[in-house]
């Protein structure tokens, strides 16, 4: 089909992120943030001319090439917001906007990769069956090797895909298995999540958002532990002689502590992104703590400019946090250091 008969081709392309992919295989593509006339940006699929005016997608392997193409068209976000729209106003707000569902596609990927890589390594000690003690019904007995290997990595698997033959296999005994079904969108999806989700004894079936809710509370023991590691402390140490207070890496928040004996603890990070659409991240925002909430809000900026002060906070089922005493309410600054630092602490440190 021609490019310029596609669906939402006249809606201007803002930016490009990649998402999965979930049909047969588990690939990567773009999306277009696309806006339309009532200023509403939604992600549609992106589609770019193949050379003679006709609709083409870009397929990717791996997350890394596809995000090497984002960020080569996401360069000119700037100019393609100016050119759309003439109101000074309006173009910052949606600048907002943009950068608010880049960043939080960002911090989404880079969360569930630490999530995945943790979920291997807390299970790693499990024993690994032998090829020939796998028991599959005959027709489907050349799926062995690929499952052998699937098991290789993650021993607690009860749901494995197999693209490439179109099939996805459920266990139903320690070495038995069976086939479930022929690979759709959703049994691909649910056989993705489930080498994260089932690491943490949940199902890829299960709600994707409160099994990520469910993992971050058994993590954050997990993220305590790093504070007894020298490299840490040395990122914390250096935090300090700075002056900060504050350190956000992806999810997890190390707050220094001066209220009885000092000390760095680890907090959850949440509530910048997770409310209505078109918040980001304010970066030159402080933390105002009038509680001892085990929840960081992150200072953001609303879609009409408002600034919302950063606040600390309990989560709905914790109860309410307790109060600080008004003498010994704290403002503090932040800094956010890259997620991928969390993700090779992480895998610095060892279980026992």
């Amino acid at each position: 089909m021609r490019l310029d008969q596609m669906r939402y081709h006249s809606a201007p392309t803002l930016a490009v992120q990649p998402f999965r992919q979930f049909r047969i295989g588990w690939v990567w593509h773009l999306r277009a943030l696309k806006l339309f006339p009532d200023g509403h940006l939604d992600w549609k699929r992106h589609y770019f001319d193949n050379g003679s005016g006709h609709a083409r997608t870009a397929v990717f392997s791996t997350y890394a090439e596809a995000m090497s193409a984002a960020d080569e068209f996401n360069q000119g976000i700037h100019d393609l917001v100016t050119k759309v729209l003439g109101d000074p106003q309006l173009q910052t707000s949606t600048i907002l906007k943009v950068e608010k569902a880049l960043t939080s596609g960002r911090r989404i990927r880079d969360e569930e990769e630490l999530m995945e890589r943790e979920a291997i390594k807390r299970n790693a000690h499990l024993p690994r069956p032998a090829i020939q003690d796998l028991e599959l019904p005959s027709g489907i007995s050349r799926l062995r090797e690929p499952l052998s290997k699937q098991l290789h990595v993650a021993p607690y698997l009860q749901l494995a895909a197999f693209p490439d033959f179109k099939a996805c296999l459920r266990r139903t005994a320690e070495s038995k298995w069976e086939y479930h079904g022929a690979l759709d969108a959703k049994l691909s999806q649910a056989c993705f999540r489930e080498l994260t989700a089932r690491g943490y004894g949940l199902s890829g079936f299960d709600h994707w958002g409160q099994t990520k809710a469910q993992i971050r509370e058994q993590l954050l023991p997990r993220a305590n532990k790093l504070l007894q590691l020298a490299s840490v402390r040395q990122i914390l140490a250096d935090a300090r002689s700075r002056g900060q207070s504050v350190l956000v890496i992806g999810s997890f928040v190390f707050w220094y502590e001066e209220d009885g004996v000092p000390q760095w603890v680890v907090k959850s990070s949440g509530g910048e992104s997770s409310g209505g659409e078109g918040t980001t991240l304010w970066h030159e925002g402080t933390i105002l703590s009038k509680n001892h909430g085990r929840i960081v809000v992150l200072p953001y900026i609303k879609e009409n400019g408002e600034r919302v002060q950063g606040h600390t906070k309990n989560s709905a089922h914790d109860g309410k946090a307790l109060p600080r005493h008004p003498d010994q309410y704290v403002t503090l600054p932040f800094e956010i250091l890259d997620g991928d630092l969390m993700i090779g602490l992480f895998g610095e440190l060892h279980y026992e």
